[in-house]
């Protein structure tokens, strides 16, 4: 295995390039990782297709302790998910 890779962490994270399999722990290491940079609304682009990427996404910002609410970003017809975050209990 190769070392891992650093992404900066950004108000967006476009999920088309990981396998719907890594997803829920791609999001919840993102929102860890965005809550510690000090954010505090974060989107998720997970694509519109049947909604399987949108539920897997979903279903992880519902469990995570640093999310406080999301939605569908309206401007994306159902492509992404925005997040509200609250501090990082680290902060």
């Amino acid at each position: 295995m190769g070392d891992p890779i650093e992404i900066p962490i950004e108000r967006e994270l476009d999920l088309h390039a990981f396998a719907a399999r890594d997803i829920p722990s791609v999001v919840d290491e993102y929102i860890e990782a965005a809550a510690g940079a000090g954010l505090r609304e974060v989107r998720l682009v997970h694509g519109r297709g049947r909604g399987v990427q949108r539920g897997i996404v979903q279903s992880t910002l519902d469990r995570h302790r640093c999310v406080s609410e999301f939605w569908d970003d309206p401007d994306a017809h159902l492509g992404a998910t925005i997040a509200r975050l609250t501090p990082h209990p680290e902060s």
